[in-house]
């Protein structure tokens, strides 16, 4: 099956330096460093694209099915790895961490996913899974893209902070912390202070959540 972010690759990663683009970068980054923290130095990022956020969060390894993505992540530093979430080529227990950045909406299975980072992070390590939560303005924006055509978003399932965190649970993974960001609407409108906050705050366009493997 043809990979979407195969043929985009560049346009993918051009985006992030666009004046949309760049605000909203800055403030996911800022949200999800608010919560993973400087937990070890064996990170894998699933789902890395191009690594604008792992190569920026010292995340050692890029995982993703796309390798013209992972060719500009290896650029930025990371060692590549071609794989899919749900079947993880690592040993169980073998990480400090692993980042997803909206990495689930795109996976086929998410609750598969979750129980892959659960099996390869070690005991007391994290898991941190941002998402575009599917009934914040931002997920409905980025849904009516998709159902428009979009050749990125039509193959995205947005998901819910409540989903997230019961597979996470399915999976043995306990959840610790969370921060939000994008509270402002997608409607052409600027920023109001880039404001990150503690917590799944409702409505918030961008969630990171933490959740650990209990030692």
């Amino acid at each position: 099956m043809r990979n979407p972010f195969d043929f985009a690759s560049v346009q993918y990663d051009a985006w992030y330096d666009s004046p949309e683009g760049s605000i909203i970068y800055r403030e996911e980054l800022e949200c999800v460093l608010l919560v993973k923290g400087r937990m070890g130095t064996r990170w894998l990022e699933l789902g890395a694209g191009t690594g604008r956020f792992g190569s920026r969060l010292g995340v050692r390894y890029a995982l993703d099915p796309s390798r013209p993505m992972l060719l500009i992540a290896a650029r930025r530093g990371m060692q590549p790895l071609v794989g899919t979430a749900e079947a993880l080529p690592l040993s169980e227990s073998c990480l400090d961490g692993v980042l997803l950045v909206v990495a689930l909406s795109f996976c086929a299975d998410p609750m598969t996913a979750l129980h892959e980072c659960a099996r390869v992070v070690r005991h007391g390590g994290a898991v941190v899974a941002a998402i575009v939560p599917r009934d914040s303005a931002w997920g409905l924006h980025y849904a009516r893209k998709g159902a428009d055509g979009h050749p990125l978003y039509s193959s995205a399932r947005f998901l819910g902070v409540e989903d997230v965190v019961n597979y996470a649970a399915a999976a043995g993974l306990a959840l610790k912390d969370a921060a939000s960001a994008l509270l402002w609407k997608p409607a052409h409108q600027e920023p109001a202070g880039h404001a990150i906050e503690r917590g799944a705050v409702p409505g918030a366009g961008f969630v990171a959540l933490r959740f650990e493997r209990p030692g």
